[in-house]
């Protein structure tokens, strides 16, 4: 009787094991957790990959919503709150890294709604440029919360005061979602598409 009781404890220990490592995913050495609480709000992960510049690693990247989304529309349509979450995986210079992102916004953002969005790529691209190098660790997430805003967060910081607009978050997952993205590779990680 009592090998039975080890055994099912074993086995069970063993189990919990297994349940522990699921709850994680890696990317490109990055471990991404499987779900992640953004001010009370669960969300899951929905996707991630690796943004690659020529045969160059830039970063990880995790796409998290409150429930699965598997296209663009249903990601900026979705209600709630959500996060991207970025991982650098070599060092960039922040101040690149902003124009790089202002331009996926004019490259994607629909031509009506860019002179509403200039404003908020001006405050970011500063938010950027006040950092002035990303190193391979770092990490910086762009969060929607409902009736806070846009809150871009570096190195566990959060920088200046939210972007209100709802259309500024939309533009921002357009760099990777949009129809020209950064990398067409990750965007069909993020959504959830098997590469």
């Amino acid at each position: 009787m009592k090998i039975i009781k080890q055994c099912t404890l074993a086995l069970l220990a063993g189990l919990l094991a297994v349940g522990a490592a699921a709850a994680t995913v890696e990317v490109g050495g990055v471990k991404l957790e499987d779900s992640t609480d953004v001010r009370g709000n669960k969300l899951v992960l929905n996707g991630a990959g690796i943004r690659y510049k020529a045969v160059f690693k830039v970063y990880s990247a995790g796409l998290y919503l409150g429930k699965k989304a598997s296209t663009p529309e249903e990601v900026l349509a979705a209600p709630g709150a959500k996060r991207l979450s970025i991982t650098m995986l070599r060092e960039i210079d922040s101040n690149e890294l902003g124009k790089l992102f202002t331009r996926g916004v004019q490259d994607n953002a629909p031509k009506t709604e860019m002179s509403k969005l200039v404003p908020g790529l001006i405050k970011m691209g500063q938010i950027f440029s006040d950092q002035k190098r990303l190193m391979a660790g770092d990490v910086f997430m762009i969060d929607w919360i409902p009736g806070t805003g846009t809150v871009i967060t570096v190195k566990g910081v959060p920088q200046g005061e939210p972007f209100k607009e709802p259309e500024f978050f939309n533009a921002l997952m357009r760099i990777w979602l949009g129809p020209q993205p950064a990398d067409w590779k990750l965007k069909d990680a993020l959504l959830g598409k098997a590469a």
